[in-house]
């Protein structure tokens, strides 16, 4: 199982779901959809710019556990 970690990052850098959406180009439903884990896929380069705007690893948003 793969868990995301968005909320968490976000909290780090004091970001809402409104700015991070705007600054990396995504809209605030989608970005929904990754920070519940429903997203089936997500795109390298929308990965990298969250990585990139919240100044992090991509390990820092994604975690894979057994279920």
């Amino acid at each position: 199982m793969i868990i995301v970690n968005l909320d968490v990052m976000m909290a780090r850098r004091k970001m809402s779901s409104g700015e991070l959406a705007e600054r990396i180009g995504i809209t605030q439903a989608n970005l929904s959809v990754l920070k519940t884990g429903k997203a089936k896929a997500v795109r390298f380069s929308t990965l990298e710019q969250i990585c990139k705007v919240l100044d992090c690893q991509p390990g820092d948003i994604l975690e894979y556990k057994e279920d």
